[in-house]
């Protein structure tokens, strides 16, 4: 049965890391809204948990499924269901049966290695941010769900079903307001949830370099998406300010926490200074692309 799973789990890492590299292309289009591409990296986390798809012939996969990959009927009724097999290793899938003796000894070691690294990742992420939240225990309310500490450097989200916010002891005045913006934003998008969500994602494929490039790329585009939504409604005023405020707390990091100051301050400070806003029309359009580019990377390949 382990040996099922994970042979499954191979097949979503391949599948995750071609919509993630697809990702990774379509952010260096400077065009694109830093939320559209936020919003892209959703297509690569599903793709790692979901086994399943409904068959199109529209799907990037039918660019290589004749060649690389076969295409497994689940459920043959409209609309049809298909698991992408890439590793094509097994003979018949229901139940799972593999083409020699040699690939189903390797596979049920490689299973067990799998589980138990992935249960350590897991299990030390746990002990981390248990630890890290035990420090904020002497955190000062200081209004609603605002605290300040002594015990970090950046402001930042903590927590997911009651999250806080979380401010350094030294911050100026001056800057709260904008900070608070911000923080406020990773609170309403519900982005320490995603955070954890990403974690588990690349604790379960730890095996795939792509899926920690991944997670890397994700955490900076979700800054990078916040701080537009933050500046929207800004003047020139406001966002000089918004971007000084970011440049005085460039220092601090969170891995736990959707941090103020967590990203490449650098490419955070140039995208904010250079951001247009979007007129309804580019809205529409930018929609429909993300709509086109989420059918062609979801589904699978026309048998």
């Amino acid at each position: 049965m382990l040996a099922e799973l994970f042979y499954w789990v191979l097949n979503m890492s391949i599948l995750g890391s071609v919509a993630g590299l697809l990702v990774l292309s379509l952010r260096k289009l400077k065009i694109l809204p830093r939320f559209a591409v936020y919003v892209l990296w959703l297509l690569p986390l599903i793709r790692f948990w979901l086994p399943v798809g409904i068959a199109n012939q529209y799907s990037l996969l039918n660019l290589i499924s004749k060649f690389t990959t076969k295409t497994v009927i689940v459920r043959q009724e409209l609309p049809q269901i298909t698991a992408t097999n890439s590793i094509m290793a097994a003979k018949n899938y229901f139940p799972l049966e593999y083409k020699t003796d040699l690939l189903k000894n390797l596979l049920n070691v490689a299973s067990l290695i799998w589980i138990i690294v992935s249960c350590v990742i897991i299990l030390v992420l746990v002990v981390l941010y248990f630890f890290n939240k035990s420090e904020l225990k002497t955190a000062q309310l200081i209004s609603g769900n605002i605290y300040q500490s002594d015990k970090i450097t950046a402001p930042a989200v903590y927590g997911i079903i009651r999250p806080k916010i979380m401010i350094p002891a030294q911050i100026a005045a001056g800057d709260l307001e904008y900070i608070l913006l911000h923080e406020q934003v990773h609170i309403t998008r519900r982005d320490n949830l995603l955070r954890a969500i990403a974690l588990l994602t690349a604790s379960v494929h730890w095996f795939n370099p792509l899926s920690w490039i991944f997670l890397k790329y994700f955490f900076a585009d979700m800054e990078l998406a916040c701080d537009a939504k933050v500046i929207k409604n800004f003047d020139e005023r406001q966002t000089k300010e918004y971007a000084l405020a970011l440049l005085t707390c460039a220092s601090g990091k969170a891995f736990f926490a959707s941090a103020f100051g967590g990203t490449k301050t650098k490419l955070r400070l140039e995208r904010i200074l250079s951001y247009k806003k979007l007129t309804l029309f580019s809205s529409l359009c930018f929609a429909a692309l993300l709509i086109s580019i989420a059918v062609i990377m979801l589904t699978n390949a026309a048998v």
